[in-house]
């Protein structure tokens, strides 16, 4: 599901940085920017490196799930849980490259203020298990934020983070169905 997710929106951010420079490559790449060596991953360089910081649980407690299947009540089990990816898009373009590295960034931050809002009507080819993904960005205070590059290279990069709210994982399959009660008869009981 993660990947699913996570794989939906770098198509996505391409298209639009594709068509936006008239480019015929990916600028967007889903990937570590190290490899777990230490050394730099070689495909994130001049690119917009989108990768995964953290996840949460969302803890709202309006989250239902269906009671029946096909007319039949579905056999309680655990619920789904609903997480919040925390989505890191760095622009990692060096030296003279630099200023791409903030058009690119200003792009991708347009792009997702535009489209905040990922479903099967906007993004058919969107994985049948998603139902959909809302994007809003994330403030971090200096220090977070020097916490959060320390862990993933110890450099600052030109970024922006995103919570990617709802990706839902339902360990829960149907063993058995039940009929639904439709009506009681009090009659019937004796």
């Amino acid at each position: 599901m993660i990947d699913a997710a996570l794989s939906l929106l770098a198509g996505q951010l391409n298209r639009h940085l594709r068509n936006s420079f008239d480019l015929s490559e990916d600028l967007v790449v889903l990937s570590n920017l190290h490899e777990q060596n230490g050394t730099l991953v070689p495909l994130v360089a001049n690119k917009v490196v989108m990768f995964l910081t953290g996840i949460e649980r969302e803890t709202a407690a309006h989250r239902s799930v269906e009671a029946s299947v096909n007319g039949y009540a579905a056999m309680p089990g655990p619920a789904p849980v609903y997480l919040n990816l925390m989505l890191m898009c760095a622009a990692n373009f060096s030296g003279l490259n630099y200023p791409e590295a903030l058009k690119c960034l200003s792009s991708t931050i347009r792009f997702f203020q535009g489209h905040p809002v990922f479903d099967h009507a906007n993004a058919p080819e969107m994985d049948a298990d998603l139902d959909r993904l809302v994007l809003s960005i994330e403030n971090l205070s200096s220090s977070e934020m020097h916490s959060l590059w320390g862990i993933h290279s110890g450099r600052y990069l030109p970024s922006v983070l995103y919570r990617v709210r709802m990706v839902s994982m339902d360990a829960r399959h149907v063993q058995r169905l039940d009929p639904l009660v439709r009506h009681s008869d009090v009659r019937t009981l004796t």
